[in-house]
This record gives structure tokens, C-alpha cells and sequence, in this order.
């Protein structure tokens, strides 16, 4: 039975399928969202936290391009902080603790209010093909819902298992099922599964837990956001913030901007490592009733007190989940052991000792897509109108679900409209580092995204996504009109103060050696041009605006740009060299017809790699682990024997 038609559907509720829908949807595409329940929409299964290192850089992102991770948080957070303050601006970056229940509400509400976007509740079983292309897909009522393009953002549903000790259930999800008929059917259309793992730890009875023996980590004392609008035009508080938070949690200061919630830190025992260790024969992780790899940065705690063995103590973080529950998560604590050898470790900690589990925790077990099989805007290289986005892609995270829901989101209703695919470089945002890693790189673990593997960091500041993105948004027809024209004010007004400095000196006279002295410096034995004297490391824009102010105050922002700017004007005119470098290897494309087998030459394993992964680019393929410069070298003697082609899905 064929019940409608639409343009696009995505399958899946996550941050994935949020941005996918939504952005879909905004670009004028009719939409369908199908979720196996309406109620876990926006749902945080593991710790409500968003953003961190890299992670608070994609979130910026998704938010320039006109995605709503960052809107959502900002409506939501009952903390928030800036990492890394001390350290260079390339990586300063937000993270936020969410409200769990009002971050999935307020993205539920979002999502019934947003023109051409449906929202149905039923589990996909199966995908529609006609001639290698998707015409649709079919519920478990057998009911058919037809479109061009289908978006995948499935998590951990696809053939889950939720394991602890000896446990074991199907299931995406504590309390859900899972997707078992949907890895059938992938596996029939032709596509290459694997298995991944990952976990959570138990949360935990606020009311048992004695405060007063951790150390409280307190949110800003500065107002901060994720979404660059609320950034320029802070909005009113939530409603929600005029309650106070539940009693039980000691808040000793309260921030004047916003009220906020601390969060609290505590470490593990002697104690609590020698009891897992005696019970490591009970341990799924070492027993074989886990097979799928779990990501190398967030380990189980039983996982790092044998990887570990020579640390006396690990941080562990009680993270509340809310303004007024008194469920707390116990951040680096995942673990798949039985019960009741979770409650003894917890309670061999200080803090800890009366408390009580109000959620055992799981490890969770589940099919995922190796994105090698996908091209560089998440599209199926095998079957065309189909597109992979989040934990379906081998990845973990949010904010990483988030920013290829909104990229696959995007493609699809492209697709429909017949337009060419919008692809992001390494160069323009962690979102195309993201993208290219996965679909250049052979992956054994989870995906996690990090600062260190962006190799043009300094230009991919979380302060400057707005400037690096909105444009593109804008083009694409998904960021609104008057986002894109704040941001052009804010580029402007940054030309404009980096020329008037450049045209302004300094003198040495009047009272300039009394300002100076207020900021602790030394008076000026000769004029200066402002520019060069704000390249100084001991002088901040403050002591230019005392100086020299300009016409009208700046804001904030546009501070932040001119100081950056000037003070690592030498490191970022190098990395712009080191882009313009490899542009011209990503613009050199490789027919997707590309006979490999016909190179001369070409190292069996370089071939074997170029033949699997099918790299859109020379960049691409230079990226592939066991593809050498030598092969590059090759490669690209034969591609000038024929004209390249344009990059098409």
C-alpha cells in the first residue's frame, strides 16, 4: 500500500535526522521523518552534553550554515564554559550541559512547526529501489512511502544488542527495539556492514550523593552561545531558569547573565580499580560476548583500568541531567558490567558511598555502514538517492551526527532539485575534515572528531565559522537573508577596523604614557603604527581603543576577529600558502570510471586502495592510507592523458 509521496524522507530522530529533516525541509523540499518513537526525538541517550573540543567547532558550523544543534542548545543549557581559554584560539571552544528532557522537547516543537516537514512514527524495514536509484521505502505495517532521496540517520538501532554482564537484549536503546530487518535489507541491496560498540555508564540518585566531598566545576561568569545570532542579540532567559533548580544540588554562586547549574568532580579508588579487576571474568568486554570495537577516546571504565594499569586514579564528572530532576550522569564511567558490580565500584568512592543507581549502565552493540561506500557528500556510491549520516557512518557523537545529518540533509534536497552536490574542503570547516576522514580512511572504531586531525586549525576557529560559512548557506538557500547580511556587517566592520589601524600611528605624547601605564606597559620612546603595536604580545585591543578608539564602540565580535587577526597574522597567511598549495590537487578530479587496473606502475596495494575507495579527487586519493606520494606521482601522469570531469554525483 502506497500511502504519499515526498521529496525526501529521513529515517531516524537523532541529531542526525534533526538537521537532516529540518534542512531539507527549509530548502523547500517536501519532507517526511520517520522515527521508530515520536517521544525520543532530540533524545541525549548518552551524557546531555554538547559541544567540547572540535566538537563545539562543529556545532558553530552546523549553526552558520542555518542548522539548529546550536539554537537548540542555547534554548536548553543549564551550563556553560569556555575550554581552553589559556591556550590559542584555534582551540577555544564552547561546551554546554543541556537540559535532557527540554533539548528533545524543544527540537520536537521545532521540528511540528516547520512548513513542508511530516513526522511520522514507524520503523522502516526495508528500502525501494527501480533501476540502481531509491523510489521509497516500506514500514513495518507495510505501508510504502515514496521520494527520490532517502536520508539514513539510524544510531545504534540497526541490529542492536544492549549488553550488561550477562545480559543481553535487543534493542537501539534502553526501554527500544531495534532495527533488524533494515540491516537485512541493506545487505541485499549490496551495501558492506560492520559491527560497532559503545556505551553508558549508570546515572545515578542525586538525593544519595554527598556534594560536599567533590570539587565543584562552576559554569561562565560571561554570557556564551553556540548560535552566532544569539551571540550579536542575546535572548530572553527560558522561562524554565525563573524556578529555582532542585534543592539537592549545592549551588554556592549563582552567575548574574544566566542561572546555571555546576557540575562535579570526583575520582576513582584503589578500591574501585582492584574490585574491577576481580570481576574482569564477568566483564562482557573481556568474556567475548562483545565483538564490536568500541571508540579508542571514550573507553569503558573497565577498559581503562587494564589499558591503564599504572594510573592510581582516573576523573570521573557527575553531570546533572536537568534543572529540576535528580538524575545525575556519571561522565567516564560506561561500563558493561553485571549490577550489582557497578553498585560496589561506584560506592568504593567517597562521595558515593550511599548512592543509589537509578539506571544501570549498558554497553550497546550495533551495524554500521563503513563510509568508504560513500562519496564525499554522503551519498551511496552504489545506489544513488541514498545518503548515510551519523552512528549508520561509523562515527560517535552528537555534534558529529549533527553536522552529517545537516551535509546529507542538504544533498538530498539538492538531489531532488537536480543541482550539483554541496561538498565542504578540509580547508573551509572541521565539517569537511570530518566527511573526508571518513570517506578517505579505513575505520576500526568509532569516529571521534579532534582538533588534531584539522591541519588547518588556525583558520577553522570556532569565532570565525560565521565568516568561513554563512556565504554558503546563504547560497544554498538555507541560511536566512538577514543571518547572511549580519554577518556581512560583521566582516565589513573588521575590514574597515584592520584598515584603520593600518592608517593610524601613535604618538609618544600626550597622555599616552599614562594609559599605558594603567595597563602595566612601558611609555613609547616613538610613535608607532597602531597595527604593528597591537601585533605585541603584551598588548591587547583594549589599550588601542584607550589610545586610539574608533569612531563608533565595536562589538565584541568584531574585537575578537581584529585582535586574532593581527596577533597570528604570520600563521595564518602560512596555512593560506599551504592551502593554495594542495588546491590544486583537489581540483583535479578522477573520473569515477577510472580504470586503476591499466596504471603502470602503481604499487598493488596503492591500486587496491584507489579501486576500494574511489576518490573523487587527486586530493582524495593522496589521503588514503597506503597511497604514497610516488603513486600520487603516478596517478597523475595518466589522468593529464585524459581531460578530468567535474565532480558529480
Amino acid at each position: 500500500m502506497v500511502e504519499s509521496t515526498y521529496d525526501v524522507i529521513v529515517v531516524g530522530g537523532g541529531h542526525a535526522g534533526i538537521e537532516a529533516c529540518l534542512a531539507a525541509a527549509h530548502m523547500g523540499a517536501r519532507t517526511l521523518l520517520l522515527t521508530m518513537h515520536l517521544d525520543t526525538i532530540g533524545w541525549m541517550s548518552c551524557n546531555p552534553s554538547i559541544g567540547g573540543s572540535a566538537k563545539g567547532h562543529l556545532v558553530r558550523e552546523i549553526d552558520a550554515l542555518g542548522g539548529v544543534m546550536g539554537q537548540l542548545t542555547d534554548q536548553t543549557f543549564i551550563q556553560v564554559r569556555q575550554l581552553n581559554d589559556s591556550k590559542g584560539p584555534a582551540v577555544h571552544a564552547l561546551r554546554a550541559q543541556s537540559d535532557k528532557k527540554r533539548y528533545a522537547w524543544a527540537a520536537r516543537q521545532l521540528m511540528e512547526n516547520t512548513p513542508h516537514l511530516h513526522i511520522k512514527q514507524a520503523q522502516v524495514e526495508a528500502l525501494l529501489m527501480k533501476d540502481d536509484a531509491i523510489r521509497g521505502v516500506r514500514t513495518q505495517y507495510d505501508i510504502e512511502y515514496l521520494c527520490q532521496a532517502v536520508v539514513l540517520t539510524t544510531g545504534t538501532f540497526l541490529s542492536g544488542r544492549l549488553i550488561t554482564g550477562e545480559n543481553v537484549t535487543v534493542g537501539g536503546r534502553a526501554g527500544e527495539g531495534a532495527a533488524i530487518h533494515l540491516s537485512a535489507s541493506l545487505q541485499e541491496l549490496g551495501l558492506r556492514l560492520g559491527r560497532l560498540k559503545t556505551g553508558t555508564p549508570p546515572r545515578l540518585d542525586a538525593r544519595t550523593i554527598d556534594f560536599h566531598l567533590t570539587d565543584i566545576q562552576y559554569g561562565s561568569d560571561t554570557p556564551l552561545y553556540f548560535s552566532f545570532e544569539n551571540v550579536e542579540s542575546p535572548p530572553p532567559l527560558p522561562y524554565w531558569l525563573a524556578q529555582p533548580p532542585h534543592p539537592v544540588y549545592p549551588i554556592e554562586r549563582q552567575t548574574t547573565w544566566r542561572p546555571q547549574m555546576p557540575c562535579y568532580l570526583i575520582h576513582t579508588t584503589a578500591a574501585m580499580h582492584e574490585l574491577i579487576r576481580a570481576n574482569l571474568d564477568r566483564a562482557p568486554l573481556y568474556t567475548g560476548v562483545i565483538h564490536g570495537i568500541g571508540p579508542r577516546y571514550c573507553p569503558s571504565i573497565e577498559d581503562k583500568i587494564v589499558r591503564f594499569a599504572h594510573k592510581e586514579s582516573h576523573q570521573l564528572f557527575l553531570e546533572p541531567e536537568g534543572w529540576q530532576t535528580t538524575e545525575v550522569y556519571l561522565q567516564g564511567g560506561n561500563t558493561s558490567l553485571p549490577h550489582d558490580v557497578q553498585l560496589q565500584m561506584i560506592r568504593s568512592i567517597p562521595a558515593l558511598r550511599q548512592v543509589e543507581i537509578i539506571r544501570t549502565g549498558y554497553a550497546i552493540e550495533y551495524d554500521y555502514v563503513p563510509p568508504d561506500q560513500l562519496h564525499a557528500w554522503l551519498e551511496t556510491k552504489q545506489i544513488s538517492g541514498l545518503f548515510n549520516a551519523g552512528q549508520i557512518n561509523g562515527t560517535t557523537g552528537y555534534e558529529e551526527a549533527a553536522a552529517q545529518g545537516l551535509i546529507a540533509g542538504i544533498n538530498a534536497a539538492l538531489k531532488v532539485r537536480g543541482d550539483k552536490p554541496f561538498v565542504l574542503g578540509r580547508d573551509q570547516a572541521y565539517i569537511g575534515v570530518l566527511i573526508d576522514d571518513l570517506v578517505t580512511q579505513e575505520h576500526t572504531e568509532p569516529y571521534r572528531q579532534m582538533t588534531s586531525r584539522a591541519e588547518y586549525r588556525l583558520l577553522l576557529r570556532q569565532d570565525n565559522a560565521d565568516l568561513r560559512l554563512s556565504p554558503l548557506g546563504y547560497e544554498i538557500g538555507l541560511l536566512p537573508k538577514a543571518r547572511y547580511e549580519a554577518t556581512e556587517t560583521k566582516r565589513q566592520a573588521v575590514q574597515a577596523e584592520l584598515a584603520r589601524l593600518q592608517a593610524t600611528n601613535i604618538s609618544p605624547l600626550n597622555n599616552t604614557a599614562e594609559i599605558l601605564a594603567t595597563f602595566g606597559l612601558s611609555p613609547l620612546p616613538t610613535g608607532v603604527n597602531a597595527l604593528q603595536f597591537l601585533r605585541r604580545p603584551e598588548v591587547t585591543y583594549q589599550v588601542i581603543d584607550s589610545l586610539t578608539p574608533p569612531p563608533q564602540p565595536l562589538p565584541a565580535t568584531v574585537v575578537e576577529q581584529v585582535n586574532t587577526e593581527v596577533k597570528y597574522e604570520g600563521y595564518i597567511a602560512k596555512q593560506h600558502q599551504q592551502v593554495e598549495r594542495m588546491r590544486r590537487l583537489e581540483k583535479k578530479t578522477i573520473p569515477p570510471n577510472f580504470d586503476y587496473e591499466k596504471i603502470t606502475g602503481l604499487r598493488n596495494e596503492a591500486r587496491q586502495k584507489l579501486i576500494r575507495f574511489r576518490p573523487a579527487t587527486v586530493g582524495q586519493a593522496g589521503r588514503i592510507a597506503g597511497v604514497n606520494p610516488a603513486d600520487i606521482s603516478i596517478l597523475l601522469v595518466h589522468l593529464e592523458k585524459r581531460p578530468a570531469v567535474a565532480v558529480n554525483p
